[in-house]
């Protein structure tokens, strides 16, 4: 039985007023504009550029173009020789209703540099096929322009219902031809007189995305190298005065010696700190990769302006006043993002402390900073300006080792997502760190982090848990529940911190040894006080002791004795990783054992954690150096105290148990007819009551429909509205039935007041209608009772859809308790098997599912099965905005469905697949 809106009892539907909207925005032939299909997109050399819908207004920017155009291009898209554009080819791409015929153009800098059309073969009687074909300016190509477009037309085109596309190239036409090919579709290849017909379906499939995702990746890593590594780097707002962020930022630069030129740019002054300054960014003979902008807000619209024109790649706005200060701020930063991707730069900030890359071959101290930690493995990515020098002056004092250190500020475009994709493939990164405020993105953050996370840790701080009371962060926030979030973290193998400390503490661990192999943990120390404690740390985190722990030397252990005493232990088959206490003698220093220990280490196959000295982070005499006289792997870690050495051991004993666990597949699963459930949703949304109406509840026969496309039945069930109706329902279903209110808040009663169960005849049905009538009202429903052997815990399923974050499914067994204590377990779609079994295990109320207290145990096998459903149908049918079913029965034969709910409504933009910067 169902529990969304039933079919219309008699007298007809309540109907209400629809609620004003805004004029929509109109284009060519005064049909709508639409606008969802405008995107910032990431070039495949790591520029920037903008995909618009075209208009009639582009007639003149795309004969501009053709004119920029070799004969040989122009031959190669018209077949002939073109000395000079006609109109009609021009109208080609300008006159677009974007229904029948749909046209994108690229823009960068106020030019149009590429062009796409897709016509609907009207013509050919063939409705949901459509022809496409490019134009990409000769001084643009090998930029990935034909692939964006490509990608962008499709999921146009599929938005208007079309299904195919077709295409003639020239059999020379190799580049083109490519384009298509590589794009993941299964092509269709005809070839006739020299020219090749192509046709091939266009919606998305799983080669399809994997090549998106693959071009993605490289694109943005490009993107962010070409920032973090610039060749020249100006400092526009330089000045002498100590006092001011422009001498601060300069005087960084040239101190950590950048390799490359550094530009002051100030009006006012012929030089800063000895080095000749420039008017203006414009003024600088040479190029510019990078500028740092550290002017007043009201001038910065101004600089923008300059850089633009001098063709810089990257800004680094550390300029404040923009969505940190308001929604007029909030304004003023969209504008400015829009500005710097329309010319192709990126932009970090505004209101950010900057970036450092300690690469040798760069040395860039772009930042506030006057404290920089030396070279190592950390990436490190911080949103808050503010925090960032106290944060890279503790890492600096633990001697923590950065590759790189990114502050983002407001994120007005470079996001912490960004630099995922570059640290995966940074050979300098092997850890990743993260301090979150909020998330722009957290579903592209899930899937990014999932794949880093099996080859790099990835440790994250998320604090902001009230980030949405918080006006400064109100813009650049999604409101996820805690919940979530630990769940999006669990399952994309992020560890996960409650504060910096501990994350540093993490950090130090895992850049220095390995990863542990299990959670056996051997303690050995000069202290039998500091065993004691080091067990009940160990217990209380999870972890075992192993035998012969704690191993107390005595307080006067040599040198060599205390290097025998942990060999032997790190090379023990029983033990996953060491703990060594040590406290120094009066008058020791300590410098020898510390040097035995590093040695007796040095090549162990476990991880150690120390507590020597008593002192936070990489001493001399625990540090194996590099070349360079910088702290590197085989250094052993030491904490101020044994609770947080342990602590950080523990977090690194979870993440290697993620590591060795499958990954996971999403299986194939039997009985789905996902055409049917695309067509169903089609139809359900064409059936809105209120145009554009943003979501609305589904009718049972719609839900049953979709449902049942995924092979998720529920018990059967009527609809009735009299007495006489129940007894005939009844008899069709086949006794014993159920009677149920339409208020799922009766339903769900702890006294079960709208419910009536175990009726066996007409009588008992014809009974408990007339009692259910006086607390309901005559609508009821009908439903076949469930027998017993699937009757024994009751569980809930739910499907919840993000704006920003997409499809989530989660699992709860039913009861107030359970409800009360928000006893629910997540997982972001697609589920893989693993991801499903781990929802059905999570919850804390789980053990009622293995027979709790003598009760039968209950088989997961269909519960997983429904959830690997139930993943399926929400990432196919993203116009599934929420879903419901409660009470899902779950017996020792199997489950039962006896109640949904479901919420229809236009899908959010992040669950559409082309590649869009956000």
């Amino acid at each position: 039985m169902t529990e969304p809106i039933p079919t219309e009892p008699a007298g007809g539907p309540v109907v209400t007023e629809p609620a004003a909207t805004e004029p929509a925005v109109t284009g060519p032939a005064g049909r709508e504009y639409p606008q969802q299909w405008e995107a910032d997109v990431v070039l495949a050399d790591g520029g920037v550029a903008h995909v618009r819908p075209a208009a009639r207004a582009d007639a003149d920017q795309i004969r501009a173009m053709h004119g920029r155009m070799s004969a040989r291009s122009l031959y190669l898209r018209y077949f002939s020789a073109v000395k000079q554009v006609s109109d009609a080819q021009v109208s080609i791409f300008v006159d677009v209703d974007h229904e029948t015929a749909i046209g994108l153009v690229v823009e960068l800098g106020g030019e149009l540099i590429a062009a796409g059309t897709a016509h609907r073969n009207t013509s050919f009687g063939d409705p949901d096929a459509a022809e496409v074909a490019f134009l990409v300016e000769d001084s643009q190509q090998g930029r990935g322009l034909g692939s964006i477009l490509l990608e962008h037309l499709a999921a146009a085109a599929q938005e208007r219902g079309i299904r195919r596309f077709t295409a003639e190239v020239l059999g020379e036409n190799t580049q083109m031809v490519r384009v298509f090919i590589d794009a993941g579709y299964t092509v269709h290849r005809e070839y006739d007189s020299g020219v090749i017909d192509l046709v091939f379906d266009i919606a998305p499939t799983e080669k399809s995305r994997a090549v998106v995702l693959s071009r993605e990746h490289r694109a943005e890593a490009r993107s962010i190298r070409r920032l973090v590594s610039p060749r020249s780097i100006a400092v526009i707002g330089a000045s002498a005065d100590p006092t001011k962020i422009g001498h601060a930022v300069l005087a960084n630069l040239l101190e950590g010696e950048f390799a490359g030129p550094v530009y002051p740019v100030n009006p006012e002054a012929r030089s800063v700190r000895g080095v000749r300054a420039y008017p203006t960014v414009n003024d600088i003979p040479d190029p510019v990769d990078v500028a740092v902008v550290t002017v007043p807000t009201a001038t910065v619209a101004e600089v923008v302006e300059s850089c633009r024109v001098k063709g810089v790649h990257g800004l680094v706005m550390m300029t404040g006043g923009f969505s940190d200060a308001g929604l007029d701020g909030a304004q003023a930063q969209r504008r400015m993002a829009a500005v710097v991707r329309g010319a192709g730069m990126r932009l970090l900030g505004p209101n950010c402390l900057g970036m450092i890359n300690t690469d040798p071959e760069v040395l860039l101290n772009a930042s506030l900073a006057p404290v920089v930690p030396p070279a190592g493995p950390v990436g490190f990515f911080c949103q808050s300006g503010a925090l960032g020098v106290a944060i890279l002056a503790d890492a600096a004092a633990r001697s923590l080792g950065l590759s790189t250190f990114v502050s983002a500020g407001n994120r007005a475009d470079v996001s912490g997502n960004d630099l995922l994709q570059y640290w995966h493939g940074d050979d300098r990164t092997e850890v990743v760190l993260l301090y979150l405020e909020s998330f722009g993105n957290p579903r592209k953050f899930a899937r990014l982090a999932r794949v880093l996370a099996r080859t790099k840790p990835v440790i994250a701080v998320k604090s902001g848990r009230h980030s949405q009371v918080v006006p400064g962060l109100v813009a650049t926030s999604s409101e996820l529940t805690d919940d979530v979030v630990a769940s999006l973290f669990e399952q994309s193998g992020v560890i996960r911190t409650p504060g910096l400390t501990t994350a540093f503490d993490v950090a130090q661990l895992l850049s220095t040894q390995p990863v542990p192999r299990g959670d056996r943990i051997g303690i050995v120390g000069n202290s039998s006080a500091l065993g004691v404690l080091a067990v009940d740390f160990c217990l209380e985190a999870g972890l075992a002791v192993a035998a012969d722990s704690p191993v107390d030397l005595g307080v006067q252990v040599g040198a060599a004795d205390l290097a025998d005493a942990v060999r032997e232990m790190a090379n023990r088959d029983d033990i996953d990783a060491l703990v060594v206490g040590w406290v120094p003698p009066v008058a020791t220093e300590g410098h020898e054992h510390a040097a035995a220990l590093r040695d007796a280490l040095r090549d162990a196959p476990i991880p150690a954690v120390s507590t020597f000295l008593a002192v936070d982070g990489l001493t001399q005499h625990l540090s194996v150096l590099d070349d360079r006289g910088n702290p590197t792997r085989g250094s052993v870690p030491s904490y101020r105290t044994l609770e947080r050495a342990v602590g950080a051991l523990s977090y690194a004993v979870r993440y290697g148990a993620w590591l060795d666990r499958p990954a996971g597949t999403v299986p194939e699963l039997a009985g789905l007819d996902r055409k049917a459930a695309a067509a169903a949703a089609r139809a359900a949304i064409e059936a809105m009551r209120v145009p554009d109406d943003p979501a609305r509840a589904l009718i049972d026969a719609e839900l049953v429909t979709l449902l049942g496309c995924y092979g998720i039945p529920i018990e059967a069930f009527q609809a009735i509205g009299s007495a006489d109706d129940a007894v005939r329902a009844a008899a069709e279903i086949g006794f014993p039935v159920a009677l149920k209110s339409f208020d799922e808040s009766l339903r769900h009663r702890l006294d079960q007041a709208g419910v009536r169960l175990g009726l066996q005849t007409p009588d008992q049905v014809r009974e408990a209608y007339q009692n259910l009538f006086d607390i309901a009202g005559p609508w009821q429903y009908v439903q076949k009772s469930v027998p017993a052997e699937r009757t024994g815990v009751p569980t809930v399923f739910r499907i919840t859809a993000d704006p920003s974050f997409g499809a989530l499914v989660s699992f709860g067994i039913g009861g107030v308790a359970t409800e009360l204590l928000e006893d629910r377990a997540y997982r972001t779609v697609p589920l893989t098997d693993v991801d499903a079994a781990d929802l059905i295990a999570a919850p804390g109320a789980a053990p009622l599912l293995d027979g709790y207290r003598g009760a039968e145990v209950v088989p997961k096998e269909p519960l997983i099965d429904l959830a690997l459903r139930l993943s399926a149908l929400a990432d196919d049918v993203p116009e599934l905005v929420g879903l419901q079913l409660q009470p899902v029965l779950a017996g020792p034969a199997g489950i039962a469905i006896t109640g949904a709910t479901g919420i229809i409504g236009p899908p959010s933009e992040f669950d559409d697949w082309r590649r869009r910067m956000q």
